[in-house]
């Protein structure tokens, strides 16, 4: 598989593997980078992997740039930045809009809507091309990733994303259950990972490995600051990410609570009066 350096810019388009295209939607932002990578499958009968945004000059973009007549629209998972465009791309080409079957709680797309289902072991033909879909669920508990066996390129939505930190938000966001995705990961026959988010990445199993240690430091860094008494999920942000904008400080204390909830299930924390956490004795 040839290695591909173009970074992902908004509105453009690049060949990243035989038959493969990226086109980058145009909603850059800090949870976003360069915007969200819609995937254009196929040399004639074309599969979309996460039409994106429902921006008219992105939808005619997609339209545009696959090579035959889109067959399916298949969704990693419900978040608005990947599903925006699906319903009307879905009726401009009547491609049916498929994803996993459950429903989010947290946040999702309200008009987003399923014409049929994927199951999470399916394989999903695109003329000479097959993309079988591996179930990850963690970042949300509906989120596919599908492997395109022929060049072992790994289509991962946000289970795994380029040079940031993949955001684990309950209620929908799971973190004991995304380490459980990282080690199905561990087993996946890949040579790359197109990212929902970001640049390709041509040492998944390295890549892998870093998002394990990074989760794990992390926890150790709750445990020792837990140490000291208990804390809430706030001043657990405030000293880990004391250099985070006001902004996304709701996003840190996020993340962290995630990580609370899974040493809860672990047995090594629990919750106590106002929103604190601390070890048990």
């Amino acid at each position: 598989m040839p290695t591909i350096t173009q970074a992902p810019v908004a509105g453009e388009c690049h060949q990243i593997a035989p038959g493969v295209r990226r086109l980058t939607a145009p909603n850059p932002s800090a949870m976003t980078g360069a915007g969200t990578n819609t995937y254009i499958v196929g040399t004639h009968d074309t599969v979309v992997i996460d039409p994106g945004v429902a921006d008219a000059a992105h939808l005619a973009a997609i339209e545009a740039h696959a090579p035959g007549p889109i067959r399916d629209i298949l969704i990693t998972h419900k978040h608005p930045d990947h599903t925006g465009g699906a319903v009307e791309l879905g009726a401009r080409t009547g491609a049916p809009v498929r994803a996993e079957a459950m429903p989010l709680t947290g946040v999702f797309d309200p008009d987003f809507q399923v014409d049929a289902t994927i199951a999470r072991d399916e394989v999903i033909r695109c003329g000479e091309m097959t993309l079988a879909a591996v179930y990850t669920p963690g970042h949300t508990p509906d989120h596919l990733c599908f492997l395109l066996r022929e060049q072992g390129l790994l289509f991962a939505g946000d289970a795994v994303m380029a040079d940031v930190t993949v955001v684990i938000i309950p209620p929908d966001g799971d973190m004991r259950t995304y380490f459980d995705t990282l080690d199905t990961l561990r087993d996946v026959p890949m040579q790359a990972i197109a990212p929902g988010h970001g640049r390709v990445l041509h040492a998944p199993a390295a890549e892998i490995e870093a998002i394990i240690v990074h989760r794990r430091q992390r926890e150790a860094q709750v445990l020792t600051l837990l140490a000291d008494g208990a804390a809430s999920a706030g001043e657990l942000a405030a000293r880990i990410y004391p250099q985070v904008p006001a902004d996304l400080r709701g996003m840190a204390r996020a993340q962290l609570t995630a990580h609370l909830r899974k040493l809860e299930a672990d047995g090594r924390v629990h919750s106590v009066a106002a929103g604190r956490w601390m070890l048990y004795a």
